[in-house]
């Protein structure tokens, strides 16, 4: 396998400070993660630099799970627009048997109810470990902004964001990457599956929150819901690009119960957890601002997810394939905006 281009995430001190590099493949993804190891005796050298990598089978021809290139592609063509994206990422922390991390080895905890946002040892369980990833990040120069416990206990959520274009995703991968090494150190597994655990249990999203410069602007609401509709148009191609098996893990999560919609079924609302499409209620009162997608599942590529939406949103799109442009057509959309 053949390496591409680099993206870099934090700025790269002389190579001549670099003592080893460690990669670390993500399966089905395209990409690989590499630490890069500093001397820190070397006083213009900082330890936290990584780098993303884009995988190519060789030097024409990228895997089939890099989705990365095509996003960018899309990214360029809608530039003038200035999307911004902020992604709640959720996920549940295991045990290496695979049973939920502090859950009674033979049973269950309490019905949901005491554990979002919770608090205490008995609500609450790996604290430890979200705070340690939390600064791991910071540290390494993710545009990560918050964490939180979620309705299922041991379900926890980090968000990142606002990032612009290309660059959430990129920064949801490289905070995915440190999530899993840093439960490695605590020797617990972290998985994004939509739906970890069957019964009354919530699943396990990734909602994606969105604005451009238009909903942002004054009077934005109406872009927002010029959205909205372009979007209850596309159900099902979303539903395909809002997981890797093309909706069949999302068919578990997307049941209309446990505030999720139904994967069958569009819908939007304003402060509606059980929509497709959330409208937040500061938004609706002021009139612009962003829309969240709630439908995209744990774990989405959100390059797949980005590309999808400003495909739909700013390109115009409709059908159940993607459209395919020429270099023509991506310079003049990039160079002059619609």
């Amino acid at each position: 396998m053949v390496m591409s281009f680099l993206v870099f995430l934090s700025k790269l001190s002389s190579s001549a400070c670099v003592q080893f590099i460690m990669p670390a493949v993500y399966l089905m993804t395209g990409i690989i993660i590499i630490i890069i190891m500093t001397d820190k005796l070397v006083s213009d050298c900082d330890s936290n630099n990584c780098v993303l990598w884009i995988c190519c089978k060789n030097l024409s021809f990228l895997t089939e799970t890099n989705l990365r290139n095509s996003c960018n592609r899309i990214m360029e063509m809608v530039k003038d627009s200035h999307p911004w994206f902020g992604i709640e990422q959720e996920y549940t922390l295991l045990g290496i048997d695979g049973h939920p991390y502090g859950w009674p080895k033979n049973g269950f905890p309490g019905p949901q109810g005491p554990y979002y946002c919770g608090v205490g040892a008995d609500k609450v369980y790996g604290r430890d470990i979200v705070e340690a990833h939390y600064k791991a990040c910071l540290y390494a120069g993710v545009e990560i902004c918050g964490t939180n416990a979620e309705v299922m206990p041991s379900q926890w959520e980090f968000q990142v964001g606002p990032c612009e274009g290309i660059e959430i995703g990129d920064h949801l991968w490289m905070a995915r990457f440190i999530l899993h090494r840093v439960c490695e150190d605590f020797g617990v597994v972290a998985t994004f599956d939509p739906k970890p655990m069957t019964g009354n249990w919530n699943g396990a999203g990734c909602h994606t929150n969105v604005s451009t410069a238009e909903t942002r602007a004054e009077g934005g609401i109406k872009f927002i819901e010029s959205a909205i509709e372009k979007l209850s148009r596309r159900h099902k191609y979303h539903i395909r690009m809002y997981d890797p098996r093309g909706g069949q893990d999302n068919s578990r999560r997307l049941t209309g119960h446990h505030e999720t919609s139904s994967i069958n079924e569009f819908s939007a609302g304003v402060a509606n957890r059980g929509a497709s499409i959330r409208i937040p209620r500061q938004v609706g009162q002021d009139g612009r601002g962003y829309f969240e997608d709630r439908r995209p599942s744990a774990n989405c590529d959100p390059y797949a997810v980005t590309e999808a939406i400003m495909r739909t949103v700013l390109l115009n799109e409709t059908g159940e394939e993607p459209t395919e442009y020429s270099d023509d057509a991506r310079l003049q959309r990039a160079t002059v905006k619609d």
